[in-house]
């Protein structure tokens, strides 16, 4: 693979941060956009922009429709799912599960019904389930994690019961980088007759992903993870399941039937996929998402997971082999793209500001997993995460910068 000739795909990257080259480490957080993105959105607002939805001024506002329904059918394709009307536009992966937890729990939860969740998980995929679970009397349950980061699925066998409705977890942990083992989920949550709910945010854009054959029944993920725009997201649900969702925001669509005391609520629920949308769909950001993914379909996912595991490695090998670094997850073989840790005596926030003045750019918090670092009794770590436009050379600079780092704070102590 040639990955100079993809890294000249994206024009942010030969920019300069502090008068050094931009070393851009954080795809976790967002992944850049090539330039067929970038084009395909500039093309479809300086040439086509139009309203997909409602009544088509002929020829012209049929664009949007067309275009919407296209890239439709291409996420069913990546996703590998049934059909297209199981594919629901959101603003992204939170407002995804927004739609379930709401649309979904708050039509069918009853006092005394169980959730499961992970203890890694991402404040999308966490903070909702809770509120929902307040409003509904629900119980939450956590499927606690292995001394090394990942989950324990044996604990997991103790939680599941015939109270358990939903079991919702990250693929990836994106502060872990633990990669969950999704179909051994599934095939647990099934003999209780339980939904599985996947968070997709750090999958998409660095395996591939083939819903029927996981067998989950919702999963979610962003456009702006994928190499695409912001503001764009996608729902995944089976057929039958997103006909017992319950729309998140009310009047965006049409209704068959519209008086004073409200609406026909048949054909209302029947509308797929539209009833969960909203009209005024970002098309702009849809035909991005849609050119995103030819990206990735035109360098094959052979050669993005082979080049992502060698940075990996490299990026994890080199790092434990700096004095005072604890990386923190789980080995090799179970982690994606990403790399989280603490540096002794370098708090991670001071440690990202000397990493930018060499221009790399790093991820320093608790990356909305509060929760996770609370259980690991740290404040913060810093990450780096690694995408298809990343080299073995900028992972060298990551480390140097780090012991430069090292070497500062201990002539200050």
């Amino acid at each position: 693979m040639d990955v100079a000739a993809i890294r000249a795909e994206f024009p942010i990257l030969g920019q300069c941060v502090r008068g050094e080259p931009l070393v851009y480490l954080d795809s976790a957080a967002t992944s850049q956009k090539p330039r067929g993105v970038i084009a395909a959105i500039q093309r479809w607002e300086t040439e086509e922009e139009g309203i997909a939805g409602g009544d088509c001024h002929g020829s012209y506002g049929g664009r949007a429709v067309d275009a919407v329904a296209c890239v439709r059918e291409q996420v069913c394709r990546f996703l590998h799912a049934g059909d297209p009307d199981e594919i629901i536009w959101t603003s992204g992966t939170t407002m995804s599960i927004n739609l379930v937890a709401q649309g979904w729990g708050r039509r069918w939860l009853q006092p005394g019904d169980e959730l499961i969740l992970s203890e890694m998980e991402h404040h999308a995929n966490l903070v909702p389930w809770q509120q929902i679970a307040r409003e509904r009397g629900a119980v939450l349950r956590y499927i606690p994690l292995t001394s090394d980061g990942r989950l324990d699925l044996c604990e997991l066998e103790k939680l599941l019961s015939p109270r358990t409705r939903l079991v919702a977890t990250c693929g990836i942990s994106n502060v872990l980088g633990t990669i969950n083992p999704l179909r051994q989920i599934v095939e647990s949550a099934r003999r209780y007759g339980a939904l599985v709910l996947v968070d997709a945010a750090q999958c998409a854009s660095h395996t591939p992903l083939d819903v029927q054959d996981l067998g989950v029944d919702f999963l979610a993920f962003s456009g702006h993870k994928l190499y695409g725009p912001t503001g764009i997201g996608v729902l995944w649900g089976r057929r039958e399941l997103l006909d017992r969702i319950d729309p998140l925001l009310w009047g965006g669509y049409e209704y068959r039937e519209l008086g004073r005391d409200g609406w026909d609520s048949a054909a209302v629920m029947e509308n797929r996929p539209a009833r969960l949308e909203t009209q005024g769909l970002p098309v702009s950001s849809i035909v991005g998402l849609g050119a995103a993914m030819e990206f990735i379909e035109r360098i094959g996912w052979e050669s993005i997971t082979r080049h992502e595991r060698k940075l990996t490695e490299l990026a994890f090998d080199s790092l434990c082999e700096i004095p005072g670094l604890e990386v923190i997850g789980p080995g090799l073989g179970e982690r994606g793209s990403l790399v989280s840790f603490t540096v002794e005596g370098v708090h991670p926030h001071d440690l990202s500001e000397i990493l930018d003045r060499r221009g790399v750019a790093v991820r320093a918090r608790h990356h909305c997993a509060m929760l996770l670092h609370d259980l690991l009794g740290i404040a913060a770590t810093t990450r780096a995460s690694f995408a298809i436009y990343n080299t073995p050379a900028e992972i060298e600079i990551l480390c140097a910068g780090i012991r430069d780092a090292v070497r500062l704070f201990r002539r200050i102590s």
